[in-house]
């Protein structure tokens, strides 16, 4: 171990070097003055952003959105650590299943955080979920050293995004220099439990070309036991300025991880030793492919033209011993061996295209401006479940029956039409009314199980919806830097293929399962005061209606519509630049100290299956949503003077339910029951030196507080999924 700690050092300071002599050595006849470069040349109050009122040929007025600016953030991007960087968006909800970053699992308003898939998932304005509407799980998150932004609109965005009650989370990759023509950067990172993460960049802008692409490495042994994991991504891009105002860009991600899971824990083992693994012989697979092709037309100041072509293939697969987490992956005396492990495997295949215009004109003194938008997108999913795999510990995908357990394909179509209207009404009001008309068609064929060696079937799936949502903006500025906004979109969610697949032998579909509906309605005030105070203080109602959700009906699993939920409640984000008020040049430096808080209440309104359950009063009305903290809060404060820059962090969560029944005690298979509240403090600082070069370090989870955020029903579990820690980061940079 000692021995691949000095290696990895070694191709660090190794990069750097060449880093160093590359930049030293283009042409030793001619002076070479190098740009000088300031890690941090914004007061920190800048990570977070607003949308402009058009961007893009999307209108974002009066649309509740936050842009978190990578580059101005004091986090750890080496592990994407999603509380310290999302930690400034009121009322987001984080799942921590392990410390690799490998997947974000982030979501608001009472909705679920499970692979952030209630958000429409994209990277640089592209789909890059499984599937859209029949698995929109994001199983590959982009490198955060990657990223030059990441735009969150609420629920608003589902006119011009997708249906989704969560909204849009993008990624928008950095892009090359545009005033040289090659550029590096390398962030080489080490850390506790072996972790290693590798960063490398190359850009820059010739005549008419501007090109981007990364590799990118992390790999480690993982706070847990048994939860060592390896990571690979390369990225390319490359934009084609045809005109002035003309330009083709395309690009192209290749993902792969290979991850150890450890298993989930019971409440009793959890207490014991968190670090614990009930799993030796879990593994996750998942190769993900990611391209995009985007031609932008900028026809005079008045009309704007995009069209973009999409498309994933990808995998996601697993073999593991999956009992639940109190029956031991044991020895077999009986036939000599443990136990055959079960093997899964998707594959997605989906590809698509969007074409938008802006149009602008003057009336009423006032430039109104008319987006216009088509979408067509179809999605394939491949689902072999069940299968019998080896006997032994390694990642091996291989059956030992060719019969699968499981075998389904499903299908989606989807066409839809959507337009906003931006009317601005005097220099202070803009109301933005519109809608979207959806088309969506799921088909799906396979068997769910075999019987005494005959496969049950699924009955044919062919649903075909057509839907209208509508929605309206208003937004009025009180001054030039600060205003009042509203929203009002309806959304809309379809039955997904896992809600359809058993995930037991036992368990049964309703036939019946009906498609999810409702709206988000928020307003509130926001901007910026005096350059040293940025706020958006708000409220929200969230109306969710034919949630789905699994009760026991005569003995077994049923999963059915349960009933409609209201999620209502104050998103607030208040950050102050104390030196900055004092004195606005920053001579001083500038001390930022902030405060992310929600309140959020969010309850089943009505219950659908009274004569399911034993009791008949028993209903669930007035209970709380799963997976809903009545309370966030995160605080922070950050110094940052002339090149250095250090943050403190605290977060502080309040327990949760994770059943419809809002079950207090834990089961014995820590599927269900109560998650307290936890506390959890992060510290980090950045030092720019040299001009070209930078340092980071930090201590994540400084009290080294044993906490978990979830329980799982199947993998990355079953059981009790704790979160990592005390960890530390060592980071060393340089940019040429």
């Amino acid at each position: 171990m000692k021995n691949l700690i000095t290696l990895k050092i070694a191709i660090a300071l190794f990069l750097l070097i060449s880093f160093t002599i590359y930049g030293q050595s283009i042409d030793s006849s001619k002076m070479v003055n190098l740009e000088e470069i300031n890690i941090y040349t914004k007061p920190a109050k800048n990570e977070i952003v607003r949308l402009p009122e058009i961007q893009n040929g999307i209108i974002y007025s009066g649309k509740k959105n936050e842009v978190i600016k990578l580059g101005n953030i004091d986090a750890d991007l080496s592990i994407n650590n999603s509380r310290q960087v999302f930690g400034k968006v009121p009322g987001l909800m984080v799942w921590e299943n392990d410390g690799s970053g490998i997947q974000v699992g982030i979501a608001t308003r009472g909705l679920s955080p499970n692979r952030s898939w209630e958000f429409n998932t994209r990277q640089n304005g592209a789909d890059i979920s499984a599937e859209v509407f029949g698995y929109p799980e994001a199983y590959y998150t982009p490198p955060l050293e990657a990223v030059e932004k990441i735009e969150i609109v609420r629920g608003a965005g589902g006119l011009q995004y997708g249906p989704q009650f969560g909204g849009l989370l993008n990624y928008v990759v950095k892009r090359g220099t545009p005033n040289k023509p090659i550029s590096f950067e390398s962030q080489q990172t080490i850390g506790g439990y072996g972790l290693f993460n590798s960063f490398n960049g190359i850009g820059g802008t010739y005549k008419k070309v501007s090109y981007y692409a990364y590799m990118h490495h992390r790999s480690a042994d993982g706070w847990r036991k048994n939860n060592n994991y390896n990571i690979n991504t390369g990225y390319a891009s490359i934009t084609y300025s045809i005109t002035s105002k003309m330009r083709l860009s395309a690009d192209y991600t290749k993902m792969k991880y290979d991850s150890k899971q450890p298993g989930g824990l019971t409440d009793a083992q959890f207490e014991k030793d968190p670090r614990e693994a009930t799993r030796n012989r879990n593994w996750m697979d998942v190769p993900w492919n990611v391209a995009s092709l985007t031609f932008d037309y900028n026809i005079n100041e008045n009309s704007y033209f995009t069209a973009k072509l999409f498309g994933v293939v990808a995998e996601r697969n697993s073999v593991g011993f999956v009992a639940p987490v109190n029956v031991a992956d044991t020895f077999n005396n009986i036939i000599k061996s443990f136990n055959p492990r079960q093997v899964d495997r998707d594959s997605y295949k989906n590809y698509g295209g969007e074409v938008r215009y802006l149009q602008s004109y003057q009336m009423f003194g006032q430039k109104q401006s008319l987006s216009l938008g088509v979408r067509v997108y179809k999605g394939q999913l491949g689902r072999r479940q069940l299968g019998r795999g080896t006997t032994g510990s390694d990642l091996d995908l291989n059956l030992t029956n060719p019969t699968w357990g499981r075998d389904l394909n499903f299908q989606t179509d989807n066409y839809a039409l959507f337009a906003e209207h931006l009317f601005k009404i005097g220099k202070r009001l803009s109301i933005t009314p519109g809608a979207r008309y959806e088309i969506i068609d799921n088909r799906g064929e396979g068997y769910y199980r075999i019987t005494a060696g005959n496969p049950n079937e699924i009955t044919k799936e062919n649903r075909s919806r057509q839907l209208l949502l509508l929605g309206a903006g208003l937004e009025f500025k009180t001054t030039e830097h600060t205003n009042v906004y509203a929203n009002f979109t309806q959304n809309y969610r379809p039955v997904t293929f896992s809600e359809l697949t058993p995930s037991g032998t036992t368990d049964v579909i309703d036939p019946n399962l009906k498609d999810a509906f409702g709206y988000n309605i928020d307003g509130g005030f926001r901007g910026t005061l005096m350059k040293a105070i940025n706020f958006d203080i708000g409220g929200f109602y969230l109306f969710y209606d034919n949630r789905i959700g699994t009760i026991t009906q005569n003995g077994s699993p049923f999963r059915t519509n349960i009933g409609a939920s209201v999620s209502k409640g104050i998103e607030s984000y208040l950050e102050v630049d104390v030196l900055g008020l004092i004195n606005e040049n920053g001579k001083f430096g500038h001390l930022n100290i902030y405060a992310s808080y929600s309140f959020i209440d969010a309850e089943y309104t009505r219950w659908d299956n009274p004569a399911i359950v034993n009791d008949p009063q028993k209903t669930l009305v007035g209970k709380k949503v799963e997976y809903v903290p009545q309370q966030t809060q995160r605080y922070g404060v950050t110094y940052i003077y002339k090149t250095v820059s250090a943050t403190f962090q605290l977060n502080n969560i309040d327990a949760v339910y994770t059943d419809a029944f809002n079950t207090e005690t834990p089961n014995a298979t820590a599927t269900v029951g109560k998650i307290p509240a936890y506390t959890i403090m992060d510290a980090s600082i950045t030092y720019g030196f040299l001009k070209n070069y930078n340092i980071k370090a930090g201590v994540n989870n400084l009290a080294n507080v044993n906490y978990f955020t979830r329980r799982a029903g199947g993998y990355p579990g079953p059981g009790l999924m704790p979160g990592n820690g005390r960890t530390m980061f060592f980071s060393i940079g340089a940019k040429f």
